[in-house]
């Protein structure tokens, strides 16, 4: 998607002749490199013949499927290193071979201080130091310490244990603790609230969690404790006793329990070491269709998908680092730092709050943690990249007209290059230099999962950031592994062809109108299967019936709910949600998640949510609308007043829809697909407010619950 070009002809004339001139000097080195070399197997040719290259076939010959990756149509893989087939032995691998690496990294706070905004809010802010890190055998260490300290204070194999943490070291040295003596660790969200907390710990019959000082003084109220927790380990340091909690309840510091566990008595006692079959994880959804659901997850599931989501990117190794801030109790951040550990990459961890230097926690003039880091490889949600993206578009609108249009030209001309196959190292030193510091400069892989990321946002990403991003499909029920695109595969719109730990098929959804046998492409309901894909819900018998099966050769399926296409190369493309499809009362069929999809792309828009009831003739919406935009509509149309008030005017409110209904026309939205009417919220929608989850994922049935009274205005006519 090319930018808008409005140039000066000579300005144009320049630039095409200083670029005709770099090319002629650097043609002929590059021609002989490569003669000499050979075709680069990843990256050669043009992005027409990258795309159309083959990632996976139907082993069957029929269009339905299953579908496995080139590289693995006679047996899907199920682990990295012969014998090492559990999470306890992953680390020990790990640990054996890098010993003396950097494994954990945690910057130092150096102070803290309140700062006042102009609207009287408080905000605090932070300035850190640099990262301190503990080695791998520094780690494992630690670990063994935990577990031991554990199994001194009750705490049993096959027994389900808590965390309640926020991401950072102390939550992985947690969990391979838990992995070393079989502890199956059940994770929680840190942003549930109580109801969804109690109810966790009560249907695992947890009796220890571990969790952090903020969150047990803020979150974790003695109501949501369950009825059967008596210990608490709480991972900071201080406070070193802790009063006011009932009789029967026990509060430790980390520390304090790995120096029992160092105890000469407890470390002779001995580990009952896990079996591949046995359970890792009971990993509790983030609720956003309902109440949260805990997948059960054996060692052998997650070591299936962090093989077959290692082989996607190439020459990981232990030069590599890696940033983490993505919730841990989400199995995209989960599976990505397990891949590193398995190839002794270094992680340092950080939040959203201190990602970048214009963080909300980062005082200004100080760093944030990706200019201190600088790490080759990150995670992200496509909120995220699209805020990035939003926020250097809007940057890019301010500058004066020769840098906005030097910026727009070597845009352009570099989307051209990578469309060929080629490089552009004179644009990115120039041009994108800046922009690319933003995530620390040294960025080389991208990965992108837990929502669609739309074609603009993954094309401005390989652009600006000099680097593939590689877009993922995957659920918690299939350990977050099922496709990865290759990383030369510059096609936007996909998300690739199977892993090598997978197969997936796709189911006739004759209802939706989704058929195997649809032209040009087959279509259908996505079907995962293979050693990934986990053992069912906990204590859910009925659901587990509905979402999984398995074949006559043995073969566990996930049925995932979403709608997908198999293109001629053997690329995957997701089209619809079967929970998001709504008919309307005239007979239309409307995809809620792919409206909301188009229209994210509006500058003005942060977020949406698209509405329709089947008793009705149109969609509406509720728009979280960007703060720049909206304030600079206002003063275009003179409508005064504070923030509030504007989302509340019903002016405004008809603006937005005018500039939302011609964003979703040039998309070529149809007509009943666009929102009617919609109702502008001043308050963003956060995993705070419950609206969303950890990944930013739309809660439909809290956003429905929390906008009531404005649907019946919008649908009454009021």
């Amino acid at each position: 998607m090319k930018l808008k070009e409005d140039l000066n002809p000579m300005l144009l004339l320049l630039f095409h002749l200083m670029v005709w001139i770099y090319t002629s000097i650097t043609f002929l080195p590059s021609y002989l490199l490569s003669w000499i070399s050979g075709p680069d197997p990843g990256f050669g040719g043009s992005e027409e013949d990258r795309a159309r290259r083959m990632k996976a076939r139907s082993v069957s010959g029929s269009p339905e499927g299953p579908y496995r990756a080139v590289s693995s149509t006679k047996r899907l893989v199920t682990s990295m290193h012969l014998g090492v087939d559990t999470l306890d032995k992953v680390f020990e691998y790990a640990a054996q071979r890098f010993p003396y690496r950097d494994c954990l990294g945690t910057r130092e706070v150096i102070s803290e201080e309140d700062e006042r905004q102009n609207n009287g809010k408080v905000f605090k802010k932070v300035i850190l130091g640099e990262y301190r890190w503990l080695s791998y055998e520094e780690t494992h260490s630690a670990a063994s310490r935990l577990g031991s300290g554990l199994s001194s204070l009750g705490q049993r194999p096959k027994n389900n244990i808590a965390i309640f943490c926020e991401t950072r070291a102390e939550w992985i040295i947690a969990a391979q603790a838990c992995f070393m003596y079989n502890f199956p660790l059940v994770t929680l969200y840190s942003t549930l609230g109580g109801p969804a907390i109690a109810h966790g710990l009560n249907e695992a019959q947890v009796t220890h969690i571990i969790t952090s000082r903020e969150l047990l003084e803020t979150r974790l109220k003695v109501k949501s404790l369950g009825n059967l927790v008596c210990h608490i380990i709480v991972v900071d340091n201080t406070p070193t006793t802790w009063l006011g909690y009932p009789r029967g309840i026990s509060v430790h510091n980390m520390s304090a329990v790995q120096e029992l566990g160092a105890k000469p008595e407890n470390v002779a006692r001995g580990r009952q070491q896990p079996l591949p079959s046995d359970i890792a994880v009971i990993m509790y959804t983030s609720g956003s269709t309902g109440i949260p659901k805990g997948v059960m997850i054996s060692h052998s599931n997650i070591i299936a998908g962090i093989t077959g989501m290692a082989e996607r990117i190439p020459n990981l190794s232990e030069e590599d680092t890696y940033i983490g801030y993505l919730p841990l109790a989400h199995v995209l951040e989960l599976s990505a730092e397990l891949v590193c550990v398995s190839h002794g990459c270094r992680i340092g961890y950080s939040s959203p709050q201190t990602l970048a230097d214009q963080s909300t926690k980062i005082k200004k003039g100080s760093k944030g943690d990706t200019s201190v880091l600088q790490p080759t490889l990150m995670a992200a949600v496509p909120e995220i990249m699209d805020r990035i993206y939003k926020n250097v578009m809007t940057k890019v609108e301010e500058m004066n007209h020769v840098q906005r249009t030097l910026f727009t030209l070597a845009y352009n001309y570099k989307l051209e290059q990578l469309a060929k196959g080629y490089s552009t190292p004179l644009c990115d030193k120039l041009v994108f230099r800046k922009v690319r510091s933003l995530l620390g400069g040294r960025t080389r892989v991208l990965l992108s999962g837990g929502a669609p990321l739309s074609a603009a946002t993954q094309r401005f990403m390989n652009v600006c950031f000099c680097c593939p991003v590689g877009q993922g499909y995957g659920l918690t029920e299939t350990c977050g592994a099922g496709t990865i695109s290759e990383l030369w595969d510059y096609s936007t719109g996909r998300v690739g062809g199977p892993l090598v730990c997978c197969e997936i098929k796709l189911k006739d959804w004759v209802e939706g109108g989704y058929r195997s046998t649809d032209k040009p492409h087959p279509r259908g309901e996505i079907l995962i299967g293979g050693p990934n894909v986990t053992m069912g819900y906990y204590k859910n018998q009925a659901k587990n019936q509905e979402d999984f099966c398995v074949d006559e050769n043995g073969q566990r399926w996930f049925c995932t709910g979403d709608i997908g296409e198999f293109h001629d190369d053997g690329c995957l493309k997701i089209i619809d949600r079967k929970k998001d499809l709504v008919k309307l009362q005239a007979g239309e069929y409307v995809s809620l998640g792919k409206v909301e999809a188009m229209l994210k792309n509006c500058p003005l828009v942060d977020n949406i949510c698209a509405y329709a009831n089947s008793d009705e003739t149109y969609v509406i919406g509720f728009v979280v609308p960007n703060q720049k935009q909206l304030l600079a509509l206002a003063d275009q149309y003179r409508i005064r007043g504070s923030w509030e008030e504007l989302c509340n005017n019903k002016a405004m409110e008809e603006l937005v829809l005018k500039v939302i209904t011609e964003a979703a026309l040039a998309a070529q939205l149809e007509r009943f697909e666009i929102p009617r009417k919609i109702r502008l919220s001043p308050e963003p929608w956060t995993p705070e407010t419950g609206l969303v989850t950890d990944a930013f994922k739309l809660k439909r049935k809290e956003l429905k619950t929390h906008y009531q009274a404005d649907i019946e205005r919008m649908y009454g006519g009021k």
